[in-house]
């Protein structure tokens, strides 16, 4: 059998600083940015990794099914930067870290070294969403 990762999603609170924040600040290549309905989704991957996985972030209003209340728990749950995360691997997480955070990003935490073999890092995305960086070689 052969299945694999083809996208993950993470919800947006703002587009144009979700955008932002993946192709300025993480250097994301955007592979799709489509509009519908007056939401926008956007799709974001590693630069020049066409065959990796990408992220793709949507307003959380777009999701089938969800109820209004649920829709202000959603929204409330990413304020406090509960909702959604995602690891992300870089080879060199101290310097990744000093890039990002020199863009005024919000930092969750600086780069340690965890007891479970792995030196990491989070900060939060414009959204709320905990983006956590491990360093892997």
């Amino acid at each position: 059998m052969d299945i694999r990762i083809h996208a993950s999603f993470l919800p947006h609170t703002d587009a144009d600083a979700a955008l932002t924040f993946y192709r300025d600040i993480l250097g994301f290549e955007v592979r799709n940015d489509v509009a519908y309905g007056g939401m926008r989704w956007i799709t974001v991957g590693p630069a020049g990794a066409p065959g990796t996985p990408s992220i793709v972030l949507f307003p959380p209003a777009a999701s089938p099914g969800v109820t209004e209340d649920e829709q202000r728990t959603v929204a409330e749950m990413m304020a406090k930067g509960t909702y959604a995360a995602i690891v992300l691997a870089t080879a060199d997480v101290d310097g990744s870290f000093d890039k990002i955070q020199a863009q005024g990003v919000e930092v969750v935490q600086e780069p340690t070294d965890q007891p479970y073999g792995v030196r990491d890092c989070a900060v939060r995305d414009p959204s709320g969403n905990l983006i956590r960086l491990q360093q892997v070689r």
